[in-house]
């Protein structure tokens, strides 16, 4: 059975990623892959296979052809100077802040207490959901007034949401963020309670090329 893995690759990074993978498994050929826009799939000669996604969809315009032209299809919608919004938030707090060219501009991390879930019954139960609920609402607004704060000094081109899908979406969806709600957003993130270490390291990789690779059919 083939096993499957993903890597986020810094779109400076991909040709020499490119070049790295044909070494390993031999000669490829590129060709779109259907799936998202702009992505494209790369076949090696060992049957290894590799499904690139922009984090962005590209913007070059007419039909693309070579390796060349197809990969510079597929990252013509990055740009790795472009301010990007980070809003990181999960039960345990939020991370927010502008990155550019990979590195934090400005952040701001806070730490806030949302109880977790009870398995008590009855009045009690009810209790402790609406102390839940107000617990997570504050730490919405709170996150979505940090995030406008730093977005106002510094307007992101695009947003990279991340941590818990839900509390991101709600805080994205508050008043205070609404100049910056229709921007684009790179795919979601999945990341541990937020901190300043992790914000820098979502900065890093916010418009990275996801690249899922399928190793060759094992030998019978």
């Amino acid at each position: 059975m083939s096993t499957t893995r993903s890597v986020l690759v810094e779109a400076r990074r991909l040709d020499g990623w490119l070049t790295r993978f044909e070494q390993r498994n031999g000669p490829a050929t590129v060709q779109p892959a259907g799936a998202a826009p702009g992505s494209l799939e790369v076949l090696a000669e060992n049957g290894c296979r590799a499904v690139l996604t922009p984090s962005l969809p590209p913007t070059a315009a007419g039909p693309a052809t070579g390796r060349d032209g197809l990969v510079a299809a597929l990252l013509s919608g990055i740009d790795p100077a472009a301010p990007v919004g980070l809003l990181l938030i999960r039960r345990g707090g939020y991370s927010v802040g502008v990155a550019r060219d990979g590195s934090v501009v400005a952040s701001k991390t806070g730490t806030r207490y949302v109880q977790g879930r009870t398995a008590a019954g009855g009045w009690s139960q009810q209790r402790f959901a609406r102390r839940r609920a107000n617990q997570a609402d504050a730490l919405v607004e709170d996150t979505a007034v940090r995030a406008a704060a730093i977005f106002s000094a510094h307007p992101p081109s695009c947003l990279q949401l991340g941590g818990d899908r839900t509390l991101a979406v709600a805080a994205l969806g508050e008043p205070v963020l609404a100049s910056v709600a229709g921007l684009p957003q790179v795919p979601f993130l999945t990341v541990p309670d937020p901190r300043l270490a992790v914000l820098e390291k979502a900065a890093g990789s916010a418009l990275s090329v996801r690249i899922t690779v399928t190793d060759p059919p094992a030998a019978p």
